[in-house]
């Protein structure tokens, strides 16, 4: 159902799919539906272009809240923003080198670039913990690697694209390994064991011994 380039889809018995073929305005339709959530809605899970939204059918039917939602605004003030996460970041990674050359910085430029901003977890997706954070300078937009490592260790710290996240446990991966951390990004034993949810601000601080060269 087109509105305003806005395209709903149903998804399941209790969903529907908001396709908005922007991450921007992903990010700005989850912030108004955060901060005044339609009757009935249980979760949002957005991501690159699509916007997930769970609904409790006793609450509310798919026709009202997709009526709900595309009549609200195409550009909608930012939600309340959540408290800033700090992690600390040595930047000694395999890629960094890489990055540096692929980008034409030295290392300690990347290193200033990549701490200076404040980013914003966009969506969670590839492993449970595992945040796309925007915010990133562009001139450390890199792709990703030609081969992908079958092991990136837990707290690698990487940018690929335009975004920047942190491998929250060992897996497979192909972004660009600039640093590590030591912060736990997911724990079942929190509520919620995710550290880094969609909306939650994020800053990096260089905690290089020496700082890089």
């Amino acid at each position: 159902m087109p509105a305003n380039d806005l395209r709903v889809l149903p998804c399941g018995d209790a969903a529907i799919l908001v396709d908005l073929d922007d991450l921007e305005r992903v990010l700005a339709l989850h912030a108004t539906l955060t901060q005044e959530p339609p009757a009935g809605v249980v979760d949002l899970v957005p991501a690159a272009s699509t916007l997930l939204v769970v609904f409790d059918p006793a609450s509310t039917t798919r026709a009202r809240l997709t009526d709900d939602i595309v009549r609200r605004p195409p550009h909608t003030a930012a939600a309340r923003p959540r408290p800033l996460v700090e992690i600390g970041v040595r930047y000694d990674g395999a890629d960094l080198d890489d990055v540096a050359a692929h980008t034409g910085l030295t290392r300690a430029e990347v290193v200033r670039r990549h701490t200076a901003p404040e980013y914003t977890v966009a969506f969670n997706g590839f492993a449970p913990g595992f945040a796309y954070l925007t915010g990133m300078d562009p001139a450390l937009t890199v792709p990703r690697r030609t081969s992908p490592r079958t092991r990136v260790p837990a707290g690698s710290v990487a940018v690929a694209d335009r975004y920047s996240g942190i491998y929250p446990r060992q897996a497979p991966g192909g972004w660009q390994l600039v640093g590590h951390t030591d912060i736990v990004l997911w724990d079942l034993d929190r509520t919620p064991p995710a550290l880094l949810l969609p909306g939650t601000r994020v800053r990096f601080l260089d905690l290089t011994e020496g700082g890089p060269e």
